[in-house]
């Protein structure tokens, strides 16, 4: 059979295979199928397809009783599959075509699915890159997460605020998962510690009096690009352990009859939800818990499957803990060693030692987590026990030898701290058990050491190593933005899909006229497309030849969404001042606030409404500005290809590393930036010449901050800013309900300390916000920057970072699966 019959024998499976899922499977004639039961019966044409790769996959790992990295990580962002998994899959155009010749479009059948909602932003997102990656790579590898009934929330904008609404992705299932029944997890909670005597006549603690809910697993197949490897996310759902109570049911108490079923339900409900009340607080160490608890079991059930004796654990399991939420899992892998497989505490806490690694995202200390130590010991008594006995030898082994007699030291580097009010530190506890300690890129690696622990890099200096994150080229440019795939496909060919260094003979054509002038083009259409889901979705026009000035991320202050906001602020008073020598621009923010923070709250609330000032003025023809609501991983890949400018202006030594830096570089975005994160890195990488860099370095603040900042002095001296910030203040931006969020946040920056040095960093970015402006006016040389861009952008894939990790922490080696 020659290749084109082959290809055509193809292109038909692939229909036959729609059409019998259509008609077996969602009982549908072609003629009566909706959107939906189309997009379904294709998922299940792919996951066909999937499922057979990841038996073989499972089966070869299994054989060869592999080691293998288990990924732990409160949340997860792979927004929708169909798309991302037929481009991995290699049947992207053969299934276009089969669909065409079904008479169905393609874009309609993909626009159907819903984003999963099982992340919120940056660390969720990263840690589906890095499942995509591994994958890819042939690392075995398995995710662990909670299958969320309702995600975060669904952010919906009223007068100009933000309402959170129910996520309710699950509404009609999914069909990519699959339900381990047989795999279901016991979990304790609450209940009491005695100590009662074994067989052996030794005196044990008995965990007593707890309560059970279970963990049901649904698995979610990891597919790599062009790979026979597909790896697994495994989801746990949490359900009543106790039956339906069916005789108080009959007895007319239909409520007290749900209850207990409701309250476990909870836990797997809702990502991150509201910690400002007791009850808050509890729920989200309870989801913490339950999800690790039922994780380490089922790592433990699956070694067992293949491992006769513990002595192989930490040599065929390493345990990579994705930020603070899942680093009790230390203490379970501890208690199960100790209380149920009979260890002594030597070797059961040399195993947690060898087991664990740990990656910090972030220097903020509300991100940290601290829990109540008696919250804690209520919750999980057996565990706060374990955690008094790590920090008791810990101290007096460990800290006493290095530093002997220094209690100062001792309750710096203690787990539990406080006096009168104990909490338990339970990043101190990750530092003090794991194998390796990673930052997130080079500069947030240092600090970690050198800012966040510095006793603790004193101690274990072998344990801190850096990890720069990476985002995969297969989202954020094959799937998202397939013209520019085409484009650099044509020019250097098809391999910086799996080689992202490849991407550095794009150099070649960046003063490549023609090259110039095709990528242009590209860039126009992708900003034309944007445009038109503005108007859907906001109902304001918007002018594809400006600017696209692009932030999105999630909002707080840090990230200075507000600095943005006074820049807007800044060229609006310009404007309606009739000078107009600027380039057009277009604003585009997207951005969810946590519902307890109420200052990120009133930055989304004071954008709305100055937005609504500069885009309902007639005389108005320069800027637009825009607030897309919703902001999730299908919305990004409408932004990210049309983005122009890149805004990275983090306070210096806050953000850990960013990835919307990457994966906007990655499609031809100039950034703007401070020297924060991984903007340092792309700045090394990019050149001077292709990034506008501004505002104060980490060491400039930290001097500044000590001598004694006053935001007053800012506000006096600076004539132009002092103007915004009463414009802020006057009653121009009062809402007819009264309600004045510029007011509030130009009180916060003046009255409030400006904690994040907002106005310390205002004139030097509208000094550079200006190159910018200048830079944009010629065409040919803002081309050649996003070319170049894009060309050095090879660094930031994903998969260097994972070979990173598989060789600095994890000591994993490549499976090829045939």
């Amino acid at each position: 059979m020659d290749e084109k019959t082959q290809a055509q024998d193809f292109k038909l499976k692939i229909k036959e295979s729609i059409i019998k899922h259509l008609q077996f499977d969602l009982a549908r004639e072609q003629t009566s199928a909706t959107l939906r039961d189309w997009w379904v019966a294709v998922c299940l044409m792919a996951k066909e397809m999937i499922m057979s790769n990841f038996i073989r996959t499972q089966r070869s790992h299994h054989v060869n009783n592999v080691r293998r990295v288990y990924y732990m990580s409160l949340e997860y962002l792979p927004g929708r599959l169909l798309k991302n998994n037929l481009i991995n899959l290699g049947i992207l155009d053969d299934t276009k075509k089969a669909l065409e010749v079904l008479g169905q479009n393609f874009d309609d059948i993909v626009n159907v699915e819903p984003d999963m909602g099982l992340g919120n932003g940056g660390l969720g997102r990263l840690a589906s890159c890095f499942q995509d990656s591994l994958a890819t790579l042939n690392y075995p590898a398995v995710a662990y997460g909670i299958h969320y009934e309702l995600g975060l929330f669904r952010q919906e904008l009223v007068d100009g605020k933000q309402v959170e609404k129910p996520d309710n992705w699950l509404l009609s299932g999914t069909p990519w998962e699959v339900c381990r029944l047989e795999n279901t997890q016991n979990v304790k909670l609450y209940g009491k510690v005695e100590y009662r005597y074994d067989s052996r006549g030794d005196l044990k603690p008995v965990w007593q009096d707890y309560e059970t809910i279970q963990g049901v697993p649904w698995d979610i197949g990891i597919i790599g690009y062009r790979s026979n490897t597909v790896n697994f996310m495994r989801l746990w759902e949490a359900r009543s352990a106790s039956e339906f109570d069916l005789k108080m049911f009959n007895e007319g108490k239909f409520f007290e009859a749900m209850d207990k079923q409701v309250k476990n339900e909870t836990i797997s409900k809702v990502l991150y939800p509201d910690d400002s009340t007791d009850s808050g607080k509890i729920l989200r160490l309870t989801q913490q818990y339950f999800f690790v608890s039922c994780s380490i079991q089922d790592i433990i059930r699956r070694f067992k499957n293949g491992n006769k004796s513990f002595d192989t654990f930490a040599k065929k399991v390493v345990i990579q803990l994705n930020d603070t939420h899942p680093i009790i899992a230390i203490v379970e892998l501890l208690r199960i060693l100790l209380d149920e497989e009979n260890f002594s505490w030597d070797d059961a806490w040399n195993i947690c030692k060898q087991t664990f690694s740990y990656t910090n995202h972030t220097l903020l200390p509300e991100a940290l987590e601290e829990w109540s130590a008696g919250m804690l010991e209520y919750l999980l008594p057996r565990h706060y026990q374990l955690i008094c006995e790590i920090n008791r030898r810990f101290l007096t082994e460990e800290v006493e030898k290095k530093w002997p007699g220094d209690d100062s030291k001792k309750n710096a580097l203690s787990i539990i701290s406080g006096d009168k009010v104990k909490v338990v530190r339970m990043a101190h506890l990750a530092v003090v058990c794991c194998k390796y300690i990673n930052g997130v890129a080079t500069m947030h690696s240092e600090l970690v050491k050198n800012l966040l622990f510095p006793l603790f890099y004193q101690m274990f200096p072998k344990k801190f190593t850096n990890v720069t994150n990476g985002v995969t080229p297969r989202l954020w440019i094959r799937c998202c933005n397939p013209s520019l795939s085409k484009l650099l496909d044509r020019a250097i060919g098809p391999k910086w899909t799996e080689d992202s260094e490849q991407l550095r003979d794009l150099e070649n054509f960046a003063n490549d006229p023609v090259f110039q002038q095709k990528f242009l083009e590209i860039k126009t259409s992708n900003k034309l497309n944007l445009a038109r889901k503005i108007s859907k979705l906001c109902g304001i026009e918007v002018d594809p030849n400006s600017l696209f000035d692009v932030q999105i991320k999630r909002l707080h202050e840090y990230k200075r969404q507000h600095l943005n906001l006074l820049h807007i602020l800044h060229m609006y008073r310009h404007v309606i001042r009739g000078d107009r020598d600027m380039v057009p621009r277009t604003f585009i923010f997207g951005a969810k606030a946590a519902p307890g923070y109420y200052m990120a709250k009133q930055i989304i609330h004071g954008i709305s409404i100055v937005a609504k000032e500069i885009n309902n003025n007639s005389n108005n023809d320069k800027i637009r500005v825009i607030f897309l609501p919703n902001y999730n991983v299908s919305l990004a890949c409408d932004i990210i290809p049309a983005a122009d400018l890149s805004e990275q202006i983090s306070t210096a030594g806050k953000e850990a590393s960013g990835t919307g830096n990457m994966k906007l570089a990655m499609n031809g975005a100039c950034t703007i930036c401070t020297l924060d994160g991984a903007n340092v890195e792309i700045k090394e990488e990019v050149g001077d010449a292709n990034i506008f860099v501004f505002g104060h370095t980490e060491k400039e603040l930290k001097e500044l901050h000590t001598s004694g900042y006053f935001p007053y002095d800012y506000y006096n001296k600076n004539e132009e800013l002092h103007s915004i910030l009463d414009w802020m203040a006057s009653n121009f931006f009062v809402t007819e309900y009264g309600e004045a969020p510029l007011r509030n946040i130009r009180n916060s920056l003046l009255d409030g300390g400006d904690p994040f040095f907002v106005l310390a960093d205002f004139e030097d970015y509208v000094r550079t916000q200006k190159a910018v402006d200048e830079a944009y006016r010629d065409k040919q040389r803002w081309a050649q920057k996003a070319i170049l861009n894009i060309a050095r952008s090879g660094m930031f894939s994903s998969d260097r970072s994972i070979k990173d990790y598989a060789t600095k922490i994890w000591n994993l080696k490549p499976i090829d699966v045939e």
